[in-house]
């Protein structure tokens, strides 16, 4: 897994990360949406992603949305590379990532809740209602 900023993609990664994000989250979970915003270019965001071959296996973005606290965002893994741990290598280097740029702070997410248990594994709670974003149900938690 690598984690850069936004300048230190190259431009075959930036084109990899978006394209397979666009894929994902647009097109996969017909969501119609701005998926590209300000946060993926903020001086302070980090990339965690996994390509080989040319192709993005996983990817998520940390960031920080408040001064007290951080935040993992567009988490996904490949529907090639589902099931086969992916995703726990993925989250463990994101929250590694933002302890080590953001300090020892409660992380949250914005988890969809057919992966609450999966996000409950690694230490994440449940804060909230579950609600519908761009038509998926999801629920905030945090890691604290």
């Amino acid at each position: 897994m690598q984690v850069k900023t936004f300048y230190q993609l190259s431009h075959d990664e930036l084109f990899s990360i978006l394209k397979t994000r666009v894929a994902v989250f647009v097109v996969e979970q017909a969501c119609a949406y701005q998926e590209i915003d300000e946060v993926d270019r903020a001086a302070d965001t980090l990339h965690v992603f996994l390509i080989q071959q040319g192709e993005v296996q996983a990817y998520a973005r940390c960031y920080k949305p408040q001064p007290s606290v951080s935040a993992i965002g567009r988490v996904l893994v490949s529907p090639e590379c589902r099931g086969k741990g992916v995703a726990q290598t993925l989250m463990a280097r994101a929250i590694e990532a933002c302890h080590a740029h953001y300090g020892p702070q409660p992380i949250k997410i914005a988890a969809q809740t057919y992966l609450t248990q999966f996000y409950q594994s690694l230490g994440f709670v449940p804060c909230g209602e579950a609600y519908l974003e761009d038509g998926i149900e999801h629920i905030d938690m945090v890691l604290r």
